[in-house]
């Protein structure tokens, strides 16, 4: 287990070991905080005395449903994250603003009328672009870049491994497949990018020995998709090298990497709905009732980390919900608390 570490400037060193981070912050010369991903970080006041940092690596094991991101250096894992991607959230949310489009398109004609007279629009010119993203794709590699961003901002990472996705015919029918090169041209902005193969990824794992869960891909756990992400990381420090001597030849792992324990954080957007101003079915008198957005009338967001009192309970908590006089408070996991 190891804390991570950043200058008073923000430059992020080389995690440290959490009694020194302790030491660090009852002496005063460091601050603890926590980033957008829950991940407990100490922040030095004073100047460092050494800068230098060793070689970190973050791996990305991407997929359709659920991603797996992990930071590893020669002698420790540093962090495994486990990703909810929205990819089904989006998808049901477009279609449903599809079908609330065509209703509100089908009550502003007056079927009474001779088709001529109808108020239809004008046909569109074609503005189609046959290359663009889906939505749900692009959210799916959004909160992965995010989720790699800040870790960035709190390990000094020098290279992003990334398992490559190769689909066998038409390569537009894979979701993982269509949104790979949108991600790979935009990691290069935050550090070196490499890329392996599925196959390379399962050899190094079964030889690493690590477990890997097939059964159920859904399970919350490091051995679904974060065991994938440690193997792409550790794949900078063990590599499969062939060898030729005078009279013999062969090919073996060369180099040495330790996997321990760390910190394993599950991470989802939260589920806050859009605002939408037009609802499914109209409202009377043409008096619209407020849904979805992230604004309250109480001077908090959705998503606000909040200390919350009712009656004599206090608890902290995030705003999840609006109210006329108050706002709901509900935990990590979105299950409401009060």
């Amino acid at each position: 287990m190891r804390v991570p570490v950043i200058t008073a400037d923000n430059i992020p060193l080389m995690p440290t070991k959490p009694s020194r981070a302790r030491r660090w912050i009852k002496a005063g010369i460091a601050i603890g905080k926590f980033n957008k991903l829950g991940i407990f970080y100490v922040q030095l006041i004073a100047e460092p005395c050494d800068t230098q940092t060793q070689e970190l690596v973050a791996g990305l094991d991407p997929g359709k449903m659920f991603s797996g991101i992990a930071v590893q250096s020669q002698k420790y894992t540093l962090q495994m994250l486990h990703l909810v991607l929205p990819f089904k959230t989006v998808k049901d949310r477009m279609k449903q603003r599809a079908m609330m489009r065509r209703g509100r398109r089908g009550r502003r004609i007056n079927r009474k009328l001779p088709f001529n007279k109808r108020s239809h629009r004008q046909a569109r010119f074609d503005n189609r672009r046959s290359s663009k993203l889906p939505p749900s794709i692009r959210a799916n590699k959004d909160l992965e870049y995010r989720a790699i961003e800040l870790l960035c901002e709190v390990y000094p990472i020098k290279t992003i491994v990334v398992e490559e996705v190769e689909a066998q015919g038409s390569k537009s029918f894979s979701p993982v497949m269509v949104g790979q090169r949108y991600q790979i041209e935009r990691l290069p902005e935050l550090a070196k990018v490499k890329l392996r193969k599925g196959w390379e990824t399962s050899n190094l794992r079964k030889y690493l020995g690590l477990h890997k869960e097939k059964s159920d891909k859904s399970l919350q756990i490091p051995e679904t998709h974060a065991v994938d992400a440690v193997t792409l990381a550790t794949s900078e420090f063990v590599k499969y090298k062939s060898w030729q001597g005078v009279k013999t030849h062969g090919a073996g792992w060369v180099g040495n990497v330790t996997i321990t324990n760390s910190q394993f954080t599950v991470v989802r957007r939260p589920p806050i709905s859009r605002r939408q101003l037009h609802l499914m079915v109209p409202s009377k008198g043409g008096n619209r009732r407020k849904y979805g957005g992230t604004t309250t009338r109480h001077g908090f967001r959705k998503g606000d980390f909040v200390e919350a009192t009712q009656g004599k309970k206090s608890f902290f908590g995030w705003v999840s919900g609006d109210t006329e006089k108050q706002v709901s408070v509900s935990d990590c996991n979105w299950k409401r608390l009060g």
